[in-house]
């Protein structure tokens, strides 16, 4: 496979024209429902999927990090596509999350989930190959671009929180898109500063991409930064309102944006205080509140939460207004 960066490629057109380039608007990245016994809540998922669906979110990202996607085997995560794919039939673009280990393996199970009705990719960095610094912008070209080529879906690239991966700037902001079916950027690093570079080089691009903020504790500021939309875990429960408060920012109505902000923002920073992995039982537990799924339940190695922490997202997800 040629992937010389000098050689000219034929313009991507995406399958589905809803998964534009630059790609603009807030994207719901659901939770797992679980069983007590950690298997998957196939009927809560369902239920849950059209609930999300309903609300028109520019699109849906299964199989995130919020869903426990690593801990899924890759069979589940299929059967997740498949079954996502027939509930929300249409009404909104799907999106799964692409994780594993080498380049071939990830293509490999890319074309599962495309047979299984994903549309486009979130591509999670491969560790542990791209722990470390400094990474070559090639190394993250050449990665992308071959994901690209072989499963011709759009592709949202991943950065995570500062010091779990890679950091997507710079040169590798440059090298990301180059690449035709590269969309947009989930920015998940947590990092007010490093969100506000994302936008700036994007904005020095000849051919941007979007800008997604991932840091689920300060979306509405990311707005204001210049974010074009988010792809988000807090989207897995207040889907319409963080719509609302997208569109709001983005026709200039930052205040209505606030105010719908104000609300949220409480459930939205405890849920993701430190430790930042228990955010996931504790959005399982307002999830379960709002009866979407039946358990908070989580599988192992993490660890669930006690009857204090429930006591005190029952009381944020109520002034939210989500139960």
């Amino acid at each position: 496979m040629n992937t010389d960066s000098t050689t000219p490629r034929p313009k991507f057109e995406s399958p589905k024209s809803s998964l534009s380039r630059p790609f603009k608007g807030v994207i719901s990245a659901p939770f797992m429902p679980m069983n007590d016994d950690e298997s998957i809540d196939w009927t809560s998922l369902e239920r849950y999927m059209d609930w999300i669906a309903a609300q028109n979110p520019a699109a849906i990202a299964v199989n995130m990090d919020a869903a426990e996607a690593p801990a899924l085997s890759a069979e589940e995560r299929v059967r997740v596509m498949h079954v996502a794919a027939g509930v929300v039939a249409g009404r909104v673009p799907l999106i799964c999350g692409l994780i594993g280990g080498s380049t071939e393996g990830m293509i490999a199970h890319g074309r599962e989930l495309v047979s299984a009705g994903a549309e486009g990719f979130c591509v999670f960095p491969p560790l542990p190959v791209f722990i470390g610094a400094p990474i070559p912008a090639e190394m993250i070209r050449r990665f992308h671009a071959d994901l690209g080529e072989a499963l011709q879906r759009p592709l949202i690239a991943f950065q995570f929180p500062r010091g779990w991966g890679p950091d997507y700037s710079g040169d590798m902001m440059q090298a990301l898109a180059s690449i035709q079916q590269v969309i947009a950027i989930k920015e998940s690093s947590f990092d007010a500063n490093q969100t506000i570079n994302a936008v700036q080089n994007v904005k020095s691009l000849d051919e941007p991409i979007g800008v997604l903020t991932g840091s689920d504790t300060f979306i509405y500021e990311a707005l204001l930064m210049g974010c074009d939309g988010a792809l988000i875990g807090f989207a897995g429960t207040a889907v319409a309102e963080l719509v609302a408060m997208n569109e709001a920012v983005q026709n200039g109505h930052a205040q209505a944006g606030r105010d719908i902000w104000e609300q949220l923002a409480p459930l939205a920073r405890y849920c993701w205080r430190p430790p930042i992995r228990d955010f996931r039982p504790r959005m399982k537990e307002v999830l379960r509140l709002q009866g979407l799924i039946k358990s908070s339940a989580v599988r192992r190695p993490q660890l669930g939460i006690g009857d204090e922490e429930k006591r005190l997202l029952k009381a944020l997800a109520q002034s939210a207004g989500l139960i």
